[in-house]
C-alpha cells in the first residue's frame, strides 16, 4: 500500500487533493517530506546508510531521518513519527525551517528538524542498513566520499547556514 499525501502549492499550502506518494513522485506534484538531523550529546550528525530492498535510493548514506507526511499530519508529528519508525526512538523533534526541495526523485517541500536522540539507537533493519555518529569534520569529508541521498547535500547545508544564522 502507497502512502497517501496531501498536494501541496508553490507557497506550502494544501490544496485539498489527497493522492498516493508514487502519484506525486510521477507526476511532479508538490507533497511534503519530513526529515531530522539526528544529534547525539556530544554534537555529533547520526548518519546511515539506506537498506538495499528500499525502492528510492537503495545503498545510499542519509543525513537525515524522514519521510512523507501523511494526510492530516503536521510537520512535526511525521518526522516524530519516522524517527520511531526508522530509529525506535520517541522524540519530538523540533522544526527549523521548511524550503521547496526540487532534488531528488520530485520536487517537494522539505521540513527539516533537529533532535537531540540518544546514542544506542535501534533502527530497523528493512529501513536502515548501518549507521554511525560522525562529527561535523567527519561528515563533510564523507559528503565529498561516500553516495549520499541527492537531497541531503543541499539539506545539510541548508541546516548549518539556519544554525550559523543563530549563533
Amino acid at each position: 500500500m502507497d502512502e497517501l499525501v496531501e498536494r501541496v502549492d508553490d507557497q506550502d499550502r494544501v490544496l485539498g487533493a489527497v493522492v498516493s506518494r508514487r502519484q506525486a513522485i510521477q507526476e511532479g506534484w508538490l507533497h511534503r517530506v519530513a526529515a531530522t538531523v539526528c544529534r547525539d550529546e556530544r554534537g555529533r550528525i547520526l548518519v546511515h546508510r539506506r537498506s538495499e530492498q528500499l525502492t528510492r535510493f537503495p545503498g545510499l548514506y542519509e543525513i537525515v531521518v524522514g519521510g512523507a507526511v501523511d494526510v492530516g499530519e503536521s510537520y512535526e508529528e511525521a518526522a516524530s513519527r519516522e524517527l520511531a519508525e526508522e530509529l525506535g526512538i520517541h522524540v519530538l523533534p523540533r522544526l527549523l525551517f521548511t524550503f521547496l526541495n526540487r532534488s531528488g526523485l520530485s520536487p517537494h517541500w522539505l521540513g527539516v528538524h533537529e533532535a537531540v536522540v540518544p546514542d544506542a539507537v535501534v533502527p530497523d533493519p528493512d529501513e536502515v542498513a548501518w549507521h554511525s555518529w560522525l562529527s561535523e569534520p567527519e561528515l563533510r569529508s564523507a559528503l565529498l566520499e561516500w553516495r549520499f541521498t541527492p537531497d541531503s547535500n543541499e539539506a545539510f547545508s541548508r541546516y548549518l547556514t539556519f544554525r550559523s544564522a543563530r549563533s
